[in-house]
């Protein structure tokens, strides 16, 4: 893990914090916002590069942990999601939104490393990663009108707007860049071995200019952070729980467990951040969940693999 992935959580604190601060100066806060999706684009852009589409046909080599995961992420997940959101989050329509799109988007990229430390299956984990990538891009849509019940928040012409210049534009962009390096292993490597920071920078970005741009409505509204944690960390220790009894169920080894554990609780918040700037600029409140999501999650899943860790060291001293 490198330094800057150590400090992910205080570096989006901090993107909070400055974002705030500068956003007290007028001319800095009426333009701030129109930095949002140029930032938001390449930071996905360079995310999908590191992302290996050509492995998926491996995801399919060991199909029960495959469609383990799947159902996990994308049925019970969204409807563990709908069913805390309700409980809690029902009187505050934006909160809702932003709750379900955070937990119907399963990770893409920090999972692998907290699968590494709490020694799970790397190489299965990788081998899901553009299937989990490729059915939130398609199911993300279908998830927020299925649940968006009478919230009248979601309107499908800026939802659809929004997913084709923040997803697919990357997408099509990462594709061509791929078929253009297709026989250049060598340079393709060098090229996202140099970026390989740049999102953490760019996410970083859009979430000042984000601050800065809605920093002091939200400095207002600040007992709404209580109201979104409770589900959060309700959702991470229930998952935490259905990922491990399922593993022993469908009798995966210990290091399997942890990395259907890490794959089901690590959430996409940069996806669904991205989306909800653009589908939803006059909704603040939906983009604080998702940025109060990793600020609570990275935290959590460090602890989690540490956990996991333990529990497979335990496992191992009894046979």
């Amino acid at each position: 893990m490198s330094l800057i992935e150590k400090w992910y959580t205080l570096i989006i604190l901090l993107a909070v914090l400055v974002g705030i601060s500068i956003g007290q100066m007028e001319l800095i806060r009426i333009n701030a916002e129109f930095l949002i999706i140029p930032l938001l684009v390449s930071m996905l852009y360079i995310t999908f590069l590191q992302i290996p589409f050509e492995e998926i046909k491996m995801a399919f080599c060991n199909k029960k942990f495959t469609f383990t995961t799947m159902i996990i992420n994308f049925i019970w997940t969204p409807v563990l999601a709908w069913l805390l959101a309700t409980l809690f989050l029902a009187d505050h329509p934006a909160l809702y939104i932003g709750f379900i799109m955070l937990m119907v988007t399963p990770c893409t990229d920090w999972y692998l490393i907290f699968t590494k430390i709490a020694r799970g299956n790397v190489a299965l984990s990788v081998a899901i990663l553009p299937l989990n990538l490729i059915l939130q891009v398609i199911l993300l849509p279908l998830y927020l009108l299925m649940f968006d019940g009478t919230t009248e928040v979601i309107e499908l012409k800026y939802l659809i707007e929004s997913i084709v210049m923040v997803l697919f534009l990357p997408l099509a962009l990462t594709f061509l860049t791929k078929m253009l390096l297709r026989n250049k292993q060598q340079l393709r490597e060098r090229l996202i071995a140099r970026l390989n920071m740049l999102p953490i920078l760019f996410l970083s970005l859009a979430i000042v200019a984000m601050f800065a741009a809605q920093g002091q409505l939200l400095l207002e509204h600040l007992s709404l952070l209580w109201q979104i944690s409770i589900p959060i960390l309700l959702f991470f220790a229930l998952n935490l729980i259905i990922g491990q009894k399922v593993g022993k169920l469908m009798q995966f080894s210990s290091s399997d467990r942890a990395s259907l554990n890490l794959t089901t609780l690590a959430r996409n918040s940069p996806i669904a951040l991205a989306i909800a700037m653009t589908a939803f600029p006059d909704q603040p409140f939906i983009a604080l969940t998702l940025v109060i999501g990793p600020l609570l999650e990275l935290p959590i899943l460090a602890s989690i693999s540490q956990l996991l860790l333990f529990i497979s060291r335990g496992e191992i001293n009894k046979d």
